[in-house]
This record gives structure tokens, sequence and C-alpha cells, in this order.
């Protein structure tokens, strides 16, 4: 038994984190709302997520954008919006701010602290008060103008991750968007997980629709579709997916009725309250002068993606997929598990006047694959929507289909006579769009292609397309289109592997994608790691015997979608650990898709390099410098009735403690939870125990460069051959509760859902915690998991397996302020932490804004690092530098700086390089140069002294230098040769000793 940690201890064994390798970090966060323009429609405003920016262009007399400049914001911005033809607010997700820019001067001059992953704002009510969501938080925050130093109110939004926002005609109603709404499905467990009291093994049970009988049938009676393979075993015990139908009865694919055990008389077997249900509620109306949610609209879609009010008739639309979860079996939902649908409602009424509709109304669905030319019509994975002034006409793009659709005010897909044509193809994957009817233009931002499309939208024909800088490394954008692209990947084109994987994340729920028709292949486990070669984990090498683990059944039962964040190098994949790699799922381009043909291996290549990239975000319960927090409230997380009533709220958690308890207490079947569940990923060790030298040693990769992550032989729903799960994105997995009449989703935890509460799994049978406080305790360590700097066991302990790496980033991570004068005693403190972490070479920190007019931007050294420009900021101009008491002097109005923390290893780019050619910004712009172009650089240097820029040092640079002698100007310009602020006999020095050159 290893002794306690103590804080010294986890201080100095945090030897797992790893800082970014590349200068670009991905996120891989949607656009909310990325294009706006300002009130005059002078100007077009684009969030540039990949470049940390604001695009600014203006409107020329034919309406087309010409680049005017941009404004360095936060990090991941996905959203902007125009107050006034001056100010313009722009989310940032990563650093949970709005930063305020002033387009008259191009800075940001306020930057607004928010709750976790802000998506939208809109400006509201009377007072015209700022309503931004949070979406993480599921929080509607809203500022006073009058008043920016801190929100005025937040209003809880019950509901799962609300982005998308909208206000009514008359300026007094909030529409909110819940991005992660539901379709009013959930899981009934088909078995216990491994002794876990709860839930209950409905399914199974007697007095079920079937008796008992589980699976249970799908082909109308008693039989399965597509039958038995001949000679399979009978496959394993499973839970079974319902959903909620018109009638309010939730029932299975096979018609059967599950009411009574889902929210009727027989609900505790299911271990609901009497009552459950899933409001499924999509979009939320808050009055804005009350600041109070008013109602909702439900029924519409799983995930609401973009939200545009008629400004005719006031009524709201909302665009997105629906999926058929419900359905099981892959070959079943070949090519159409997912639909595209618009869904409408007037405010006044929503229940009484919802509409839902698919908006690829051409599609049967009938077969997998259609011809080519139908799948080109399809709209896929649907992010913006905005209508014309008489609301008889909406504009719909498309970021999977690469196009804009068009629709009428009853959400029926349009044909425009002028162009014949319903289907406009833009850019590579379009999430804004602006209408200008005045000059009969639609603008769309495309967020993959970063370009700006202009729409006749009389011919419909994209007349120019607009390109900004894109830093993205070439593996996003080569790889990222096998995610995405709906026309490319799937039969139908209106879904892709995004379609579920959204945004490389999840759908939120549950799907049984078995095939009953496929062979039950005998020794496919014996290649992976099982039990890490420990006997008492299953699998005993030594032996040669095969203790618990049995090969996977074909007919596997309902799994969660998992994230797609940080999975390669992460092998083997899916819940089993039955693929070993990314490869092995380009079957499911046919098989699922039902695409044409499987990806070429240089297609699967990129689609692999891409997701590599993918990082996950920072934790937002982990303190500033990173470190577990030791008192952290728990909303949401309520007693299971083990050691006290249930439903009570749980008390605060110290995540240390947890981390403790987690590391050395004998939690489940005598082993502690890191036996298995290994840091800082919660997944099984990629290493393999040697029982004769005590030592764990590495596995040799596959042959495509696999990685071996364990395997267990104790999952609880009879699937007996698993991988250890991800515990990184815990924290999103929240919002169902079987003790609470209502949820907002309808899957939990475990590998198929039907574990309602994180909680319940850590207090549950037969977790072997003693109170309440150590529920707590532990739900707090699990929910700050990602985020790495967790103890690193070394080689040799057993108990300890090595845990390897995780892509993920530091709490501190996009924090930032701006500063205008004398900075605010709580800006002080901030300044000292972000220069704390980054002395330690944990983060990196860069600060932006203009001085003397310019547009500058400065990159922090460590002090850890050494050198003679340590603890200094290096400036965009070479041989330049400050120190942080230097720039803070230097701020003031009209020349705000703006201090971010970035992901260590990205600050030269975002700081200073904006192209990472080697030459500075400013010294590029200076030159003459494009600093956001590596093929633009500045010539050659010129002769010390060469003022004018002639080639040539002689009498005219002499007057230059004489004109300027004994004044102080920017470090580095005009004739201040030596960088020192001061042009003085040192310059004239300078000039003389090159004095008749030529250059």
């Amino acid at each position: 038994m290893r002794g306690a940690l103590t804080c010294a201890m986890v201080i100095c064994a945090l030897s797992n984190w790893a800082p970014a390798q590349s200068s670009f970090v991905n996120f891989e966060n949607p656009h909310v709302h990325p294009l706006d323009t300002t009130p005059d429609r002078t100007k077009l405003l684009a969030v540039n997520t990949p470049d940390n920016r604001l695009e600014v262009f203006t409107l020329d007399a034919n309406g087309l954008p010409v680049w005017t400049g941009s404004v360095p914001v936060g990090l991941d911005p996905v959203s902007v919006r125009a107050r006034t033809n001056t100010e313009v607010w722009v989310v940032n997700h990563i650093s949970d701010s709005v930063s305020i820019v002033d387009l008259t001067t191009m800075n940001v001059v306020r930057s607004l602290r928010t709750k976790d992953e802000p998506a939208d704002v809109v400006f509201a009510g009377a007072a015209g008060d700022a309503f931004v969501t949070c979406s993480q938080a599921n929080v509607v925050q809203v500022f006073s103008q009058t008043d920016l130093s801190a929100p005025i109110a937040e209003i809880p939004i019950a509901g799962e991750d609300p982005r998308a926002l909208g206000i009514s005609p008359d300026g007094n109603t909030v529409y909110v968007a819940i991005f992660e709404s539901g379709n009013a499905s959930t899981i009934l467990a088909g078995s216990s997980p491994f002794g876990v009291s709860s839930p209950v093994a409905a399914v199974g049970g007697i007095g079920s629709p079937y008796n008992g009988k589980t699976p249970p049938p799908n082909d109308g009676g008693f039989g399965f579709i597509p039958t038995f393979f001949p000679g399979n075993p009978f496959p394993p015990e499973v839970g079974v997916i319902v959903r909620k139908n018109a009638a309010g009865l939730w029932v299975d694919d096979n018609g059967a009725d599950w009411t009574s055990f889902v929210s009727g008389a027989n609900s505790s077997y299911g271990s609901r309250v009497p009552g459950w249900d899933l409001p499924d509620r999509d979009v939320f109306m808050i009055d804005a002068n009350t600041r109070s949610v008013t109602g909702s609209a439900t029924g519409l879609m799983n995930m609401v993606m973009a939200l545009g009010v008629n400004p005719a008739t006031g009524h709201v639309a909302v665009v997105g997929t629906d999926a058929i979860n419900h359905i099981r079996f892959e070959p079943n939902v070949n090519g159409k598990f997912v639909r595209v649908n618009v869904g409408l409602f007037d405010p006044a009424n929503p229940a009484a006047t919802r509409v839902v509709k698919d908006l690829n109304d051409h599609l049967t669905y009938a077969t997998p694959t259609v011809p080519m030319g139908q799948r080109l019509r399809s709209v896929g994975d649907p992010r913006a929507i905005v209508w014309n002034a008489a609301g008889t006409l909406g504009y719909v793009a498309g970021l999977g289909s690469n196009n804009i659709v068009l629709i009428d005010a009853d959400g029926d897909r349009q044909v425009i006579a002028s162009s014949a044509t319903d289907s406009v193809p833009i850019g590579e994957g379009p999430t804004g769009l602006v209408l200008d009817e005045t000059r009969g233009l639609l603008y769309a931002l495309n967020k993959f292609a970063s370009s700006i499309s202009v729409v006749d939208t009389t011919t419909l024909l994209e007349t120019t397309s607009t390109p900004f800088y894109d830093p993205s490394p070439v593996a996003i954008n080569a790889g990222r289109k096998h995610l995405y692209d709906t026309h490319r990947t799937s039969g139908l084109g209106q879904a892709s592997c995004g379609s579920c994987h959204v945004d490389a994340r999840t759908d939120r729920l549950s799907w049984d994608l078995g095939a009953p028709d496929q062979p039950f292949v005998h020794g496919a486990i014996l290649d992976q790691n099982l039990g890490a070669n420990r006997p008492d984990l299953g699998y005993d090498a030594v032996e040669g015997t095969l203790l618990e683990f049995l090969d996977w059944h074909p007919m596997k039962g309902p799994f969660l979608t998992q994230t797609l964040q940080d999975i390669i190098g992460q092998e083997p994949l899916h819940w089993r650990g039955d693929r070993d790699g990314i490869e092995e799922f380009n079957g499911a381009f046919v098989g699922l898709l039902g695409d044409d043909a499987l990806l070429t291996p240089v297609e699967m290549q990129e689609f692999e390099d891409f997701l590599a990239t993918i990082h996950y975000p920072p934790n937002p319960f982990r303190n500033f410098d990173n470190s577990l927090p030791t008192n952290l409230p728990l909303p949401g997380h309520y007693t299971i009735g083990r050691f006290s009533p249930p439903g009570l709220p749980l008390p605060n958690g110290n995540a240390v403690t947890g981390m403790d308890v987690f590391i050395n207490d004998p939690i489940a079947v005598g082993r502690s939870c890191v036996e298995c569940h290994t840091l800082p990923t919660g997944m099984g060790t990629p290493y393999n125990w040697n029982q004769t030298t005590s030592t764990w040693e590495t596995i040799a990769q596959g042959p495509s460069g696999e990685e071996h992550r364990m395997l267990t032989s104790a999952d609880g729903v009879t699937n007996r051959t698993f991988k250890v799960p991800n515990m990184r994105n815990m924290y999103e997995r929240g919002g169902m509760n079987f003790q609470s009449t209502e949820s907002t989703a309808g899957f939990g935890f475990f590998p198929d859902g039907a574990i309602d509460t994180l909680e319940k799994f850590i207090g549950s049978s037969p977790v072997q915690v003693t109170d309440d406080q150590m529920v707590a305790d532990l739900t707090a360590f699990v929910l700050s998991i990602s985020g790495s700097d967790l103890p690193d066991p070394g080689l040799n302990d057993l108990h300890f397996p090595p845990g390897g790496t995780s892509k993920d980033a530091r709490a501190s991570v996009g924090w930032q302020t701006t500063i205008a004068g004398t900075p605010a005693s709580e800006q002080n403190d901030l300044i000292n932490a972000m220069l704390s972490e980054a002395n330690l070479l944990r983060v990196g920190l860069v600060v932006k804004g203009v001085l003397a007019g310019e547009q500058r931007g400065f990159a922090y050294v460590g002090l850890t690092a050494g050198g003679p420009d340590a603890g200094r900021f290096l400036s965009d101009r070479q041989g330049v530098t400050f120190s942080p008491a230097q720039l803070l002097v230097l701020a003031g109005p009209g020349a705000e700086l703006t201090w971010t923390v970035v992901a260590s290893g990205t600050e030269t780019r975002i700081g200073i390089d904006r192209d990472e050619d080697t030459y500075f910004d400013r010294d590029e712009i200076d030159a003459g140069s494009d600093p956001a172009d590596p093929d633009s650089v500045p010539p050659p240097p010129g002769c010390p002294g060469d003022t004018n820029g002639d080639n040539l040092v002689n009498s005219a640079d002499l007057s230059v230098l004489l004109a300027q002698f004994g004044t102080s100007v920017d470090p580095g310009t005009g004739a201040d040769f030596n960088g020192d602020g001061s042009v003085d006999s040192a310059d004239l020095s300078v000039l003389l000793g090159s004095f008749g050159t030529s250059c």
C-alpha cells in the first residue's frame, strides 16, 4: 500500500505534462455566428478562428469585400456581432472572454471575462444589454453597457450546451438554441454493470414487453433484421434504446411500449423516479428586460446548430440534425442514420405552431446511396440561416455539403426561377451568412477554406471569393474533409463521420451499431494488450491462460458516441478495443455512410494526420496554475442515497484528496482506480508488466503505428473484453438524473450511457467509498482529470501503471486582460500569475495592441529559458525588447494592450511572427512585405544608415537624421539605427560609418 500523496509529492511528480510541440494547437472548435456587418453596411466582419483574429473588410461600391485589416482578439473566436458602426464584440471560445473592438483604432479596448466556453452574444432589451451564452456552464450571462466590470445577471438554462442566439423583431426577447438538446431518446439497461446496484437490468426483467428476452427483437415480431449469422453464439444481454413518440409513449424500434419502465409504475426497474421525463427543449425564450426564462420550444431536432428569426413574422427557425439512434444495427441505418431538419415555431405558442421538416426533401431514404446529382442537392451539417426582410426566403449554409440551400417561410426547399437551382455550391465549410438585399448579394464565411464567398441572389452564382490568412498546418487542411464533407463521404450527401462525431466530439447519444448477419470471429482479441499481462486482471501470459476475456460478438449492443479528441496514439479504438487503428474504420464509409468506395490509403493517412492534431481544451475546474481544486463546488451533483437521503447537494469536493483515494485506496474488488484508469487520461496503460523483472515494458507498435492500451475483462454489460475508457471528457457527460423528474440528457455514463450520474458510478457498489465526502472528492478529481500535470509513477510499481501522455491544455491557456491605463489590482494579480506560469515555460504569453498608432505584438521569454532576453518581451521588430513593467507603462487610452496566455510553443507565431517566416511582423510591414504571407518577405537588408530606402547612404540620409536628431522615436524606426529609441550621436556614427556606400 502506497502512502498518501502530499502536496509536495504531487508538485515534484508532475512529469507527464506534454507541452505543445507545435506552434499550432487545434481545438477544432465550431463557429456559431462568425460573420456580421456593421449597421451601416459598410464593413463586413469575420472571425479568423485559427489565427485568433477579427478580419475586417470594407464593402466597395459594388458590394465586394476589400480586406481592410485584422485585429488580434482572444483564442478561438467563434462569433462576432457589431453593436454600432465602430464597436464590435467578438466571442472567444477558448479564452472564455469577449473582446470589444474599436474599428476606428482597429484595437481591442476591453476584454470581458465570461464563464466556460462562451459561444455567442446579442444586444437586447430597452437598455441594449449584452447576452452571452456560456455553453459549458449552461448559463446566459448579461452585461450592462453602463458597467462592464461584471455580469449583472446569470440566467440558468435547463439544457445542454446553449450556443446560438437570436432576438425578436422588437428586441425584447432573446432566443437561446440548445446545441446538444437531445432527441427524446434514452436507454434501459440490459444488465447491472459489474455489480453496480443501479441501474437495474430492466430489459431482462420479468414483466418487460418481451418477458426478459434480451436483446429484444426488431423485425416487428420476435425475430431480427438482419437475421443471425448461422452458428453464432447467442448475443450478450445488452440494453435497448427507446424514444418518446408523438403520443408521449416510450417505444423501441420494434414498436414495443416501455413507458411503464421509463416513467410509469415499473420505473424503479430503471432506477428512475415515477414521472421521469426528457422535456427535449431545443430553444429557450428570455425576456430581455426582466432577464427571466419565459418558455421553450421542444421536439425540433437533436443538434440545434443555428437560429434565425423571421423579421416579418417574428417566427423562429432553427436548423440542425436529428438522429435515428433508436433504430438498431448498422445495416438498417446505413446511409440514413441522420436527418437534416429545419424547425419553425411561433414564440407566442411554440407547441401548437411547431413544424419540423427535412431539408433534404428530395431524399426517400429507401436506399443508402443515390446518384451523385442527387447527393449534390443535399445539405449536410447546417450551421447558418438568414432571412430576407419580407420573411419569404431563407438561406441555409451547409458546413458539410459546402453549399447554400433556399427555403420559404414554411421551411420548404425552394427553386429560384431565374437560376433553376435550390443548391448553391460555394467554398469549403460555410458557417456564417450575411444578406445584403440592397446590393442583391449574399456573403458567406467559409471556415475550412478561410474565405468570404459573394453570391449573387438573382443568379445564385458565387461571383467572387476573397481569402484571408489561415495558419493551420497542412495536416488540418488536407484531412479535415474526411470528417465533415457529406457529399464526398456519404451515399445520400447529407451525412458524414461528423454527423455523430460532431465537431470531432460527440452527439451525446448512444447507438446500437451491431451487425447480426456478421460472423463471430474467434481469436480476434489475442493480439491486444489483455490485462497488461497481469494475472489479477484476467490474463496470464506466463501461463498462457485466457481467464476472463471473450471474443467480440458482432451484436455488441448500444454504445455512447466517443470523442475523436486525442485518439491517435491511444489505440486500440472503440469501446471494446476491437479496432487496431483508425485504418480499420475505412469500411464505415461504405457500410455506415453508404458511400460508393472506401477512402484510398493516402486519404486514410490524411484523415489520421488531421485527427492527430486535435487537443482537449483547458479544464474548467482546475486552478489558474493548473493545480487541482481543493474546495470545488459541485452544483448539479447529488447524494445517491447510500449514506444520506438521495437528491441532496453533494458537499464541495477536494480533488487533491480525491486523487489520493484514486491512486492509493482499494476502491473496487481489491484494486485502486489507477490500476486500470491510468493518469493522465484515465485509459488503460500502454505498457505490459514483465512478471520476471517486475517492470513495466513498452509494447512494440503495430504495423500501422498503432499503440496498445490495456483491455480489461470486467465491463459489466457482458461484453467481457473492453478497453478501459478515457475520462478526460467526463464533465461533458452530465444532464441525466434518475432522481429528478426532468433530465436534460438521455444518456449518462458507462459505455452504453445507462448510469445517470458520475457520482452514481463512483458511489455505487462495489466501489468502496465510505461517505458522501469521499464521493464528492472523487467526483471533483474525475471532473478535473484533463489538463495533465498528474503524478508519473515510473516503471516499477505494479499497482500504479504508467499512463502515457495526453494532448490537452493547461487551465490558464486563453486567459487574457486588456490594460488601458494603470492596471486594477485584480489585473496586476492576473498579470503576475501569467508571468509566473510563463517563467516556468508551462505556457506562452503574448501582448497585442496599438502603440503610436501602429498594431504591435510581443512574445515573452520565460526566465527559465535563460539567455539575454529571459524575462523580457521580444517585440515584432527584431532586436527590440521590453520588460513587463515597460509594457504596462506604455498602455493607455488609445494604446490598449491585451495580455493573453497561449499554449507553450505558440507564442512566437501568435505574438510576433504571424506567418512563421522568421521575419517579425512589424519588420515586414516596415519593409513593405506581408506578415500574413510566408512567401512575402522583406528585401535583403540595405546598408545601415539608409533611411530613405534608395539603397545609397549619402547626404539625403544625413538630412533625415539631422531632422530627427535629439528626438525620441519608436525603437528601430526612422534614423534610430541602434534601436535605443533615441536619435543621437550614436546613430550619426552609424551613418557616417556607411557614408558613400551603395547597398
